[in-house]
């Protein structure tokens, strides 16, 4: 395939090598010449040898062919009548790398800026320009915009506008901790006793047609290490203490201590997941701590559900479960609104959606699930994480639609996916999105708001929802764009359009997403240049352990240094061909370097017991 002239000035230090045969006389151009991109494929396959090959940069100056040569030949010295030995553009310095770019398409992190002091450049060429401007701006990157140039005659740099911060909304937590669990005949709260109500779980089961029988039982830290069946969901427990409030205001009361981990199976013993499962001893097949997840010392009430054969790969199967489990949530939700009425809570937060004026403007898309089968989300429910008042994405047809900070953070998203276990974001996730979380309390930006896009199963339907969510991004008058996406394989055609639609509007754009080995991209394009790993794995792969690819706030820490200096116009160093896990460990590194900040990075599954599963799958 020819190239651009475009794409022969970026490439203009990798091997010229001819696209198609060319006639003896032919005066070389860009479109004679075959993308750089594939090369290390045709490389190892053995069908190019590009040893003494010139660079494009040394004969796109009116070289000439000597001879008559055929396709995928290196042009070398002694086939053109002249090239320019001089002209190959100076080695950059080093910079972090993009974790993981589609097949051909590169992808990288950009370099960061020194957080402190002045930074000076001297350009040796034309009018000896210097440049002088101050580090920190923007967050240790600086943008053009920012910058002061002087030549002859001086020009003053103009003074640098304030901009107050506004904040926009707040909303409280109060948390009340948990220490003891009773499984009885009633529902309610007593001192750091919860007491729940064992047959509400039956009543939740036989309210719903598919569910043959619903259980609940404990897991306490004393003892994790207890078998269950795949892990469809872990929630954290809340309400609104106001019933006629809405999510992302008001007061949310919270019971620390305790989350609701919902498992199932159908009849026959079939888990409920697709892409693999988690089932098994949860000590050794779930990742502790990461935001999706259970952190040690809590207590799990595990209600179990079984579902009619053959419905756990069907939308009503698992929305079946989570309904039914939503009824001894809810019980527990009225306990929490009466009985904590008049108690002092354990911890109180103040949660703000704060916009910085002037500062860069930046909108945060998350792709979710939405094939429908078990790929569905309920969005937007009168309570966190709830059911009541919610609508399924898969029947709002998957279009993008728009969240403040605060509703993400408030339980917006009840999560129904039974995808790949290692890599689904559960519910509690999205209460603890580490991404949204780092990116409202960065002051050098200023986010917009979230915006929620659904993953449908037709092609057409994907580049739909795609286009309109460029329009909307497009709308907004942004500066800069994440994209994140749970899971790997059929939601990367539209998670790459996604970033298509709104970089080709002129938009900076960093992805988030499992890649590594087993999920790397499968399709790309030009604005796919910017890409952060979420794996965590050492084998790079889904290894079926709950949450350990999901995304995490070292992950984040990454994407918002990438994205800062993708806006600042700074170039991305393409990455390595094959996943290598010291191109992430590099970034961190230049990350820490810059801002004089650690990175706590998450352990891998290497922490855990190893599990029979994963023994029979490393063997």
């Amino acid at each position: 395939m020819s190239i651009t002239a475009e794409t022969a000035k970026q490439h203009a230090n990798d091997p010229a090598v001819l696209c198609c045969r060319a006639e003896e006389g032919t005066v070389l151009e860009p479109a004679n010449f075959e993308d750089p991109a594939i090369f290390p494929d045709l490389i190892d396959s053995g069908l190019l040898n590009v040893d003494g090959a010139l660079k494009l940069g040394q004969v796109l100056n009116g070289s000439k062919l000597t001879k008559t040569v055929d396709s995928l030949t290196p042009i070398t010295a002694d086939i053109v009548d002249k090239y320019d030995a001089d002209e190959v553009a100076e080695e950059e310095a080093p910079v972090a790398e993009a974790e993981e770019a589609p097949a051909a398409v590169a992808a990288p992190v950009a370099p960061v800026a020194a957080a402190a002091g002045t930074i000076k450049l001297h350009i040796g060429e034309g009018k000896n320009i210097d440049i002088e401007l101050p580090a920190g701006l923007g967050g240790g990157v600086v943008a053009p915009a920012q910058a002061v140039a002087t030549a002859t005659p001086a020009v003053a740099a103009a003074p640098v506008e304030e901009h107050t911060e506004t904040v926009l909304r707040e909303m409280t937590r109060k948390h009340y901790k948990i220490n003891k669990v009773v499984l009885g005949d009633e529902t309610k709260i007593e001192g750091d006793t919860l007491y729940v109500r064992k047959s509400a779980a039956t009543e939740g089961a036989e309210a719903q047609k598919l569910v043959q029988s619903l259980e609940l039982s404990l897991i306490t830290p004393d003892n994790y290490h207890v078998y269950t069946e795949t892990v469809m969901d872990i929630q954290p427990i809340a309400t609104k203490a106001d019933s006629d409030m809405g999510l992302g205001e008001g007061v949310t009361q919270v019971l620390d201590g305790v989350v609701m981990v919902v498992t199932g199976v159908t009849e026959e013993g079939v888990q409920v997941g697709e892409f693999g499962s988690s089932e098994g001893y949860i000590d050794e097949n779930m990742m502790w701590g990461r935001p999706g997840a259970v952190d040690k010392g809590e207590i799990m009430i595990v209600a179990h559900a079984v579902i009619d054969n053959l419905k756990n790969m069907e939308r009503p199967g698992p929305i079946a479960v989570h309904t039914a489990v939503d009824h001894v949530v809810s019980e527990i939700r009225e306990a929490m609104r009466r009985d904590l009425k008049d108690v002092t809570p354990s911890e109180e937060q103040t949660l703000k959606q704060t916009r910085h004026p002037g500062k860069k403007k930046v909108v945060i898309v998350k792709e979710i699930m939405g094939q429908g089968a078990m790929h569905d989300n309920f969005l937007f429910p009168n309570d966190p994480v709830g059911v009541l008042g919610a609508k399924p994405n898969v029947d709002l047809g998957n279009v993008p639609v728009m969240a403040n900070p605060l509703e993400v953070l408030d339980g917006c998203i009840h999560a129904l996916t039974c995808i790949g276990p290692a890599s689904k974001e559960m519910s509690r996730h999205y209460w603890r999105e580490p991404l949204v979380v780092e990116a409202v309390h960065d002051e050098d930006i200023d986010v917009v708001g979230v915006i929620f896009v659904g993953s449908p199963q037709a092609n057409s339907d994907k580049f739909y929802v795609s286009r309109r969510l460029g329009q909307m991004v497009e709308s907004m008058g942004v500066d800069g764009a994440f994209v994140t996406t749970e899971g790997f394989g059929n939601n990367h055609v539209d998670f790459t359009s996604h970033i298509e639609q709104i970089g080709k509007r002129g938009i900076p754009v960093v992805g988030f997403s499992f890649c590594a080995v087993q999920g790397a991209l499968v399709t790309g394009n030009k604005y796919c240049d910017a890409m952060i790993d979420n794996n965590k794995s050492m084998s790079g792969i889904e290894n079926e352990v709950l949450a350990c690819n999901t995304l995490c706030t070292e992950d984040a820490i990454r994407g918002l240094a990438m994205l800062k200096a993708k806006m600042a116009g700074e170039e991305i160093k393409a990455p390595e061909r094959a996943y290598n896990v010291n191109v992430k460990n590099n970034n961190v590194e230049l990350i820490e370097k810059a801002t004089g900040t650690k990175i706590d990075l998450v352990e891998n599954e290497q922490s855990l017991p190893i599990s029979e599963k994963r023994k029979e799958k490393y063997d």
